[in-house]
């Protein structure tokens, strides 16, 4: 099964991938794990990454759509079934994409869009705490740590991120709605798209997609 998830920051379409990807035996492609491999390797492609991460740029299209393809390519690392998280984000990207994947016979099955609250979405990320030296995320009600400000996982400090806050969360929110409005729309055209509610818990989530994906006869 080849799959996109959709939705604002805080819908929680990293969470939902990573259960996705356990239980389903799909492959996990998030961009920002694929952007920091890119910056790992030191080579053109890297640098210029590094250089737009580091002064808070949004990067260009045609750089995403390039790594992207290029993991894409990896078939040894998905087989054909992966769920890519965090992109496409403009319907520019998603037809680039879908060219790509007809052209290497892997089209998308199905594309999932989390429609989450705007409640739901401050609290989330203004309660998202994330430690320093792993970056393992945690949330002051929903993922707290055994020990108060400490990451579990390897003795970090938690912290809050700068773009966390109430007032950059609704920026985010807006950019987000007016990034992908198109979007959606045009998945739907398309008649793989399905609506699903990112305000639900995980579990209760991964209930309904994986009721949806058999249903489809995707299972």
């Amino acid at each position: 099964m080849r799959l996109v998830l959709l939705g604002p920051p805080g819908a929680g379409k990293g969470t939902q991938a990573k259960v996705l990807s356990q239980k389903l035996n799909l492959a996990h492609l998030s961009t920002g794990d694929m952007f920091r491999q890119a910056v790992k390797k030191n080579d053109e492609t890297g640098r210029k990454l590094a250089s737009f991460m580091q002064q808070g740029l949004l990067v260009p299209d045609e750089m995403v759509n390039h790594v992207v393809a290029e993991r894409l390519k990896d078939k040894n690392s998905h087989q054909g079934n992966f769920i890519l998280d965090g992109y496409p984000r403009t319907r520019p990207q998603a037809e680039v994409l879908d060219k790509f994947l007809i052209d290497n016979k892997i089209p998308l099955d199905i594309v999932i869009y989390m429609e989450t609250s705007q409640g739901t979405v401050i609290e989330r990320l203004t309660g998202r705490r994330v430690c320093e030296k792993c970056g393992f995320n945690y949330h002051i009600k929903n993922i707290k740590p055994k020990k108060d400000g400490i990451c579990d996982t390897c003795g970090g400090k938690l912290i809050q991120r700068k773009d966390d806050n109430k007032e950059t969360v609704l920026k985010r929110i807006k950019i987000y709605n007016e990034q992908t409005a198109e979007l959606i729309g045009y998945y739907k055209n398309k008649g793989i798209l399905s609506t699903v509610s990112g305000d639900l818990e995980v579990d209760k989530l991964y209930k309904v997609l994986y009721k949806l994906f058999d249903e489809k006869g995707l299972l």
